[in-house]
């Protein structure tokens, strides 16, 4: 999975665009520089697992600028901020906007290569939280609406019996239900379904 890890650089220099590119190269990862925030949004690969590298100071859309385009758009990605010994205040900002990390200008080679590790590590596992995400998506998608109303009761404790109290309908036919939604969520049994629906319990929201 790490070698389909791509590292975003987003820096106007040109100069630190090319240092941090060479610099993360050497450890084997692969990096995508770009130039301006929006070249970015614009080339950014979402079925990839990444991290961003992000200069905090640029013109048009600033670092932070971008980050609150990444929550508009729900792109989950984890982000190292690179900035001056200016921008400390920004950098401050742009931790409690999310970030993980701030890299001052000249950076350290090897503080910054740690910075990154924990980067792609985090931002694998929110890739593959991601894919889980949508594949449970997919999953409900195939459920009928009553199936759907069936599996949201028995998520909450509901035995067939009181699902079938809540729905008007007989705790067979729950039953029925039951079974079909097994199938289609591709589990064995109630109790791992009911583990799946409370891990993605948002699941009307996400995705």
């Amino acid at each position: 999975m790490q070698s389909d890890v791509i590292v975003y650089i987003v820096d106007d220099a040109a100069g630190v665009r090319h240092s941090l590119g060479l610099l993360i190269q050497s450890v084997e990862l692969k990096t995508e520089p770009y130039t301006s925030a929006q070249e970015f949004l614009e080339g950014y690969d979402s079925s990839k697992p990444g991290c961003l590298v992000l200069d905090i100071r640029m013109p048009e859309m600033s670092g932070l600028e971008l980050m609150e385009k990444l929550h508009e758009n729900n792109i989950q990605i984890p982000v190292i901020i690179v900035t001056g010994h200016g921008d400390t205040s920004l950098a401050v900002r742009a931790m409690k906007a999310g970030a993980i990390d701030f890299i001052e200008k000249p950076f350290n080679d090897q503080l910054l290569l740690d910075s990154v590790s924990k980067a792609v590590d985090k931002g694998m596992d929110m890739f593959k939280a991601q894919q889980d995400c949508v594949d449970f998506i997919a999953r409900v998608k195939k459920l009928s609406p009553r199936e759907q109303e069936v599996m949201d009761l028995m998520a909450e404790g509901k035995g067939a019996k009181e699902v079938g109290v809540v729905l008007g309908i007989s705790s067979k036919t729950v039953d029925v239900h039951r079974g079909h939604i097994l199938d289609k969520m591709q589990v064995k049994s109630v109790p791992e379904l009911v583990r799946l629906v409370v891990m993605h319990s948002d699941y009307a929201f996400r995705c």
